[in-house]
């Protein structure tokens, strides 16, 4: 659903850029408190799994999968990233990925980075990551009511982000299409690509979960306290006193992570369904894209523009060399910008981790 330049005109681009913008600022403050937690809570141990997170989500929207007549979707991330570190890290690891598509494989267009950041960071993440706290007041406190609520939360906030570009679509499109017909589209479309995101998210939430479950930020308080039968009724028993168990290091996983990603972008993705996406599908059927060839993609000249390396002609090597290099880069990034946004949470607190 990555918004190109020339589908939105440039005053509601700018504005879309301050939503963004501030929502990302916004974010920073909220991350702070979800990287900046003591060791013992855990916080020195999200920083490098929300890195891992952005070079994962980067890595499998890479793999767009068919849909219905001629259309593809992929992964948008938003609920993976909210349920696995938190909804205010989450929104900075689509940031970070939106960033790295754009400057560095033109995926999205420069001008529209602030519509894309709104559209499928911040919006996917309100919505998915609120849905996914409402089911988790009503199912069971187990893995499997975890993974129920991360599938229904991942459905609903693909069809929302759907919504959002037609929204914005209907405030700044440069072109004159009735609006009823494009969110008819849009939701139509990306409600079956939203079930294709359900399963990924989860799928992978539940894969983290049996073997990790303390890592999930979405799934804390997971266990049900133990219940006593007295006199006939049930009652909460009596809590064990803590032993106070070293934290486990999340090296395994992390390292796991990467190669999956890696693997992911370097390999499974050249069998990735080359048909059009949910929004370049209802562009190109309803005239959206009319005035999208006026604009050039300021990375257009990028080695790495449309996800192959400038000079390698083997289509294969090429994507996934592309691939391989786009995790890195992501990775890199993701990860140092999380530990400077914890080292600043612990910077303010005086040096202690709290």
């Amino acid at each position: 659903m990555h918004v190109p330049d020339g589908f939105i005109n440039a005053p509601v681009s700018a504005a879309a850029g301050v939503v963004a913008a501030a929502a990302v600022a916004v974010s920073l403050r909220g991350a702070r408190k979800e990287l900046g937690g003591s060791p013992e809570a855990g916080g020195d141990r999200v920083a490098p799994l929300a890195g891992l997170v952005a070079a994962f989500v980067f890595a499998v929207q890479m793999l767009n999968f068919p849909v219905a007549a001629g259309t593809s979707g992929h992964l948008l991330g938003g609920a993976l990233a909210a349920i696995l570190v938190g909804p205010w890290t989450g929104v900075l690891c689509i940031a970070v990925v939106l960033l790295m598509q754009g400057v560095l494989f033109a995926d999205g267009g420069l001008t529209a980075l602030g519509v894309n950041i709104t559209v499928m960071g911040v919006v996917t993440v309100v919505v998915a990551y609120a849905v996914f706290r409402g089911l988790r007041l009503v199912l069971p406190r187990t893995r499997g009511g975890v993974t129920a609520a991360t599938f229904v939360a991942a459905l609903v906030s693909v069809p929302a982000a759907a919504a959002a570009f037609t929204l914005v679509y209907a405030v700044g499109g440069t072109t004159d299409v009735p609006v009823g017909k494009v969110l008819t589209a849009m939701v139509g479309v990306h409600v079956l690509i939203g079930v294709g995101e359900a399963a990924i998210t989860a799928l992978t939430v539940g894969a983290v979960l049996a073997v990790r479950p303390d890592l999930v930020h979405g799934a804390r308080g997971l266990t049900a306290p133990l219940k006593l039968r007295v006199g006939g009724e049930l009652v909460d028993a009596a809590p064990a006193a803590p032993e106070a168990p070293a934290p486990k290091s999340p090296r395994k996983l992390w390292i796991g992570g990467v190669v999956t990603a890696l693997v992911l972008a370097g390999v499974v993705s050249f069998y990735a369904s080359a048909s059009p996406d949910g929004l370049e599908k209802v562009a190109a059927d309803q005239g959206i894209d009319a005035k999208a060839d006026q604009y050039e993609h300021a990375t257009a000249d990028s080695p790495l523009a449309d996800y192959g390396v400038e000079g390698v002609e083997s289509a294969r090597l090429s994507g996934g060399l592309a691939g391989v290099i786009g995790v890195g880069a992501t990775l890199a990034v993701g990860t140092g910008a999380f530990w400077a946004v914890r080292r600043r949470r612990t910077e303010n607190t005086g040096g202690a981790r709290v």
